[in-house]
């Protein structure tokens, strides 16, 4: 059963414009903004076939960003549909349900490094064991790279083989119509729609004088 948490509880949802949740849009009704996201005057394998960048200047203070995004909470917020984050008895592990899937498990743990302010989520639908989805970000100061306050986020995703082909399908909830690797061709533009995401609640909290790890999440 999916856990509610107090994701976005210090801000009215509507408040924010461009915020795309599976809460507020649904599969069927977001499906047509990814693919109208994608464009055809580019060969669109030769540039995410193998890996995937999406890339946003946030206008917030970079180690708050980071702090936030090492939360893995904060994955309830700015995801499109991870929900229900507990952590399990594993410290570090969580687990949360992708809506994607209807009910699919997904496994995250966080590998954040304060120094370099990066942020690793290391992933896995169905099973904790193997944690083979790498989801790579790093968060730079925007004052060195853009000479202007803020937040520079890079985010990386690599095409595992295990995209491909389920590694563990005797894992799978039974009947499940689809695997994270189907939707490989739309990742670009669903990484990009959680960028934006990202960028306007930071961006709101930051204007608004409210702390960007809300303390829900203390």
């Amino acid at each position: 059963m999916t856990i509610s948490l107090p994701a976005l509880s210090d801000i009215a949802e509507d408040l924010i414009p461009g915020v795309l949740r599976i809460e507020n849009s649904d599969k069927e009704a977001t499906t047509p903004i990814i693919v109208d996201m994608l464009r055809s005057v580019y060969p669109h394998d030769q540039v995410f076939g193998q890996f995937c960048p999406v890339n946003a200047y946030i206008a917030a203070p970079p180690r708050e960003v980071y702090e936030y995004l090492a939360d893995t909470r904060c994955l309830e917020e700015w995801t499109y549909s991870l929900r229900g984050f507990t952590e399990t008895d594993e410290p570090g592990l969580w687990l949360s349900y992708d809506r994607l899937g209807d009910q699919t498990k997904c496994y995250v743990r966080t590998v954040a490094n304060p120094d370099a302010m990066t942020v690793d989520y290391h992933c896995a639908w169905d099973q904790g064991r193997h944690l083979w989805m790498i989801y790579l970000m790093r968060v730079v100061d925007a004052q060195v790279v853009l000479n202007k306050p803020g937040s520079v986020v890079l985010w990386t995703n690599c095409r595992h083989p295990f995209y491909d082909e389920n590694p563990y399908p005797e894992t799978a909830p039974a009947n499940r119509p689809v695997w994270v690797g189907d939707f490989w061709d739309m990742f670009s533009a669903g990484h990009q729609l959680e960028m934006d995401n990202l960028k306007a609640i930071c961006e709101y909290r930051a204007t608004h004088g409210l702390p960007i790890k809300p303390e829900w999440m203390k």
